[in-house]
C-alpha cells in the first residue's frame, strides 16, 4: 500500500509540471540550493531563483513550484542601480544565505543537505576574454559544487543556466565531471522552450539541407541563445546529431560582401526576416541600416550547413528559416516576454524541476556543451579577422528525445522597472 501512495505522489508531481497549463497547489517538496554570481532585480538569478519562491509569476498569485530554495550563495552583491535583492528575498521567505558553496549545500551541517542545485552565473563584474566573453566563475563555483557532491557519494541534479562557461576547455571539464561524478547535468538558454509564431519545429528524422537565423545584441550574450535555437531545431534533423567540422565569423563589410555574393540560401533570409515584427530597413539595403553585421558559419559534419546573421540595431528579435529535403521552407519568431514576470524562464524553469523530480535532464546536456563550444570558436574566428577555424573536439554525436510544446499565453506583463 505505501509503494501504490508513494508512485501515485510522484506521477502527480510530474503531472504539474509536465502540464505547466494546469492549475496546481502541489506543496514544495525539493529541497534545492542556488548558487549564483549576483541577484539583483531582473538578473536571471531573479527570474529563474525568485520563481521558487515568488510562483511562476513572481507575484505570488501563480502557479507553486514542486521545488524549495533552501539555501543561497552569492558570489558578489549587487551595486549602484543593482542592489542586491536576496537578502530581503530570504528574511521574507525563510531561506538562509550562506558565504561558502559548501555551506549552501551542506546547509552548514558538512554533509550534502540538499536534493538538486540551481547555477545561475550570469551577471556581475567579471573579465572578458580576449575574444569579449565574459568570464563568469562557471568552473569554478561547479567544482566547488562538484566536490560537496563528490564526498557525500550521493549524486543531485545540477543545472546550469545557459552556456557550459565561456571557454571550451572548461565547459568540457564541467561535462566530464558530471559524467565521472554521474551528476545529472542540464544547461541552456530559455529559447529553445520560447513560443513560436508561427508554431513550428523540424519534424523529427526529417532532412534540412540548411538553416538561417536572425539576431541581435551581444555575440556573447544574444548570439549563444541564437546558438540554441539554431541547435534545439537541427538536432532533431535524420541521423539526430553528428557534429560540427568548422566555424567562421565574417564580420562587418564582409559579412555585407557574404550576403552580396548569396553565400547562404537568400530565401532563408527573407523568409526570416519576415517573421520579425518589425525591422529598421525602411525599405533600404540593410548595408545602410547596419555598418557592423556579424555572420556565423557553421558547418556540420554530415553536410548541413548554419547561418546566424546579427543585425544591430536594425533587429530587436530572433526569428529562423530552413530549407527541408524536400525543397520546402519553414520559418518562425522565437518569443520572449519582455515585460516582467518574463514569463518565457517559467518554461525554462519547467524543464529544471523536470529533471529535480526525475533525476533526468529534460533535454540534453550535449546541445549546450555544443553550442559553448560553438560560441567560443566562432569569437576566435572574430577575433582572427574572420579566418575559418576547424572543430575536431565539436565532431561529437548525440540524439534529443526532447519535444517543444507551444507555452500557454502569458499573463499581462508589467514594465522591468517596476520593483
Amino acid at each position: 500500500m505505501f509503494q501504490i501512495i508513494l508512485l501515485t505522489g510522484i506521477v502527480l508531481l510530474m503531472a504539474s509540471v509536465v502540464f505547466a497549463d494546469t492549475p496546481t497547489t502541489q506543496p514544495q517538496s525539493i529541497e534545492v540550493a542556488g548558487v549564483t554570481t549576483t541577484y539583483f532585480h531582473n538578473s536571471h538569478a531573479d527570474v529563474i531563483l525568485s520563481r521558487l519562491v515568488q510562483t511562476d509569476t513572481l507575484d505570488g498569485k501563480g502557479k507553486v513550484s514542486p521545488l524549495k530554495l533552501v539555501s543561497l550563495y552569492t558570489d558578489q552583491l549587487g551595486r549602484g542601480n543593482q542592489p542586491d535583492k536576496s537578502r530581503d528575498l530570504a528574511q521574507q521567505y525563510g531561506f538562509s544565505i550562506y558565504n561558502t558553496v559548501t555551506d549552501t549545500l551542506t546547509r552548514g551541517k558538512g554533509t550534502l543537505a540538499v536534493r538538486g542545485v540551481l547555477l545561475v552565473a550570469e551577471h556581475g563584474n567579471y573579465p572578458h576574454s580576449p575574444t569579449g566573453n565574459t568570464q563568469y566563475p562557471k568552473r569554478r563555483l561547479f567544482e566547488e559544487i562538484a566536490k560537496v557532491i563528490e564526498k557525500s557519494g550521493q549524486p543531485v541534479p545540477v543545472f546550469c543556466d545557459k552556456h557550459l562557461s565561456d571557454n571550451w576547455t572548461d565547459a568540457k571539464w564541467i561535462y566530464d565531471t558530471a559524467k565521472r561524478l554521474k551528476i545529472p547535468l542540464m544547461a541552456g538558454s530559455s529559447l529553445p522552450t520560447l513560443w513560436r509564431e508561427p508554431q513550428a519545429d523540424v519534424k523529427r528524422d526529417a532532412e534540412v539541407k540548411e538553416i538561417f537565423a536572425l539576431s541581435y545584441h551581444t555575440l556573447d550574450h544574444y548570439g549563444f541563445h541564437a546558438l540554441e535555437m539554431v541547435q534545439c531545431l537541427v538536432e532533431r534533423r535524420k541521423g539526430g546529431e553528428t557534429g560540427i567540422r568548422a566555424v567562421q565569423c565574417l564580420s562587418d563589410d564582409a559579412a555585407w560582401e557574404a550576403f552580396d555574393k548569396n553565400v547562404f540560401d537568400k530565401k532563408l533570409y527573407e523568409e526570416a526576416l519576415a517573421r520579425q515584427s518589425r525591422n529598421g530597413f525602411n525599405g533600404k539595403h540593410p548595408r545602410e541600416s547596419v555598418p557592423h553585421p556579424d555572420l556565423f558559419i557553421i558547418e556540420y559534419a554530415d553536410g548541413l550547413r548554419a547561418y546566424v546573421l546579427t543585425l544591430n540595431p536594425a533587429i530587436g528579435e530572433w526569428s529562423v528559416a530552413w530549407r527541408n529535403g524536400d525543397s520546402s521552407v519553414q520559418s518562425t519568431r522565437f518569443v520572449t516576454q519582455e515585460a516582467r514576470p518574463a514569463m518565457h524562464f517559467t518554461f525554462l524553469l519547467n524543464g529544471i524541476e523536470q529533471m529535480m523530480i526525475t533525476g533526468q535532464p529534460a533535454w540534453p546536456v550535449e546541445r549546450t556543451l555544443m553550442t559553448s563550444g560553438l560560441l567560443d570558436a566562432l569569437l576566435q574566428s572574430k577575433t582572427q579577422g574572420g579566418k575559418r577555424i576547424e572543430t575536431p573536439y565539436l565532431m561529437f554525436s548525440y540524439k534529443s528525445d526532447w519535444n517543444w510544446k507551444q507555452p500557454p499565453p502569458a499573463p499581462p506583463g508589467r514594465p522591468f522597472t517596476e520593483q
